[in-house]
């Protein structure tokens, strides 16, 4: 296993799918709900840790924020790059992991944003000391993730979780509930990323934590956590999106470095 090998070979797909508005819960959902979070960035000094093609950190930077990405693979940065040099914002791109960012001195950042990475990082324990030693004193450290409680799984080619459908219904049809199961049983786990709408389906590997874990881990590392969100869709809401007015998709957390 070797997550930033899969996203360098998933990097053309995963720009063409969020640069075309085919991220439907990025634009709708999440991000919405995460700059809420984060209010006004004029002249803020942020680090988008593990910034991908650098989607995010494009949209900081035109919100007049000192924007930095950073992320292990290659190839995403290389992406974020040729956007750079098609419409300078200012943005600087490293390559670089989050479990070691020692390329940045110690309380560099006013800001840490981590969008639906977290989950992707092994070390997520390391990770997350990281960020706080960038961070100055009182520094904010927001991260979204994927929601703990009801994360669809696949192991060993066995769904865990997900919507129950009534026996011969369609996936047209309201299903019944949604089944949560194995939640405190950690690990990783495969992503097909094989949707109609991406160009290019490709697999990438994820680690299923509790919220317990998080917590713990950004409490020992020397964060308070400060505000926690359960995004919901807003009006109009995208046809996509309906179920998640029943249960949330994603976990925004805030924390606050000591």
């Amino acid at each position: 296993m070797n997550v930033t090998r899969e996203w360098d070979e998933a990097a053309e797909a995963w720009a063409a799918f969020v640069r075309t508005g085919k991220d439907y819960y990025r634009d709708e959902l999440n991000n919405p709900a995460m700059f809420d979070m984060l209010g006004s960035l004029s002249g803020r000094k942020i680090l988008d840790a593990a910034c991908g093609e650098g989607y995010n950190t494009r949209l900081m930077a035109k919100k007049g924020a000192v924007v930095t990405g950073v992320d292990s693979s290659e190839a995403m940065i290389s992406l974020a790059l040729q956007e750079e040099e098609k419409e300078p914002l200012g943005i600087e791109y490293v390559v670089a992991d989050v479990c070691n960012l020692n390329v940045f001195k110690r309380r560099t950042f006013d800001i840490v944003t981590c969008f639906m990475a977290l989950q992707d990082i092994e070390l997520y324990i390391k990770a997350i000391q990281e960020i706080w030693r960038v961070l100055i004193v009182r520094g904010r450290f927001l991260a979204v993730i994927p929601h703990p409680c009801f994360e669809k799984r696949r192991i060993n080619d066995k769904i865990i979780g997900g919507w129950e459908y009534p026996e011969g219904a369609s996936h047209n049809e309201s299903p019944h509930y949604y089944k949560v199961d194995h939640y405190f049983e950690t690990c990783s786990y495969s992503i097909h990323w094989n949707m109609a709408r991406l160009a290019q389906h490709f697999v990438t590997t994820a680690f299923h934590r509790t919220v317990t874990e998080y917590f713990d881990a950004l409490n020992t590392a020397g964060f308070l956590v400060s505000r926690l969100k359960e995004p919901r869709p807003r009006h109009p809401i995208h046809p996509h999106l309906v179920l998640e007015l029943r249960i949330p998709q994603s976990l925004i957390i805030e924390a606050v470095k000591l």
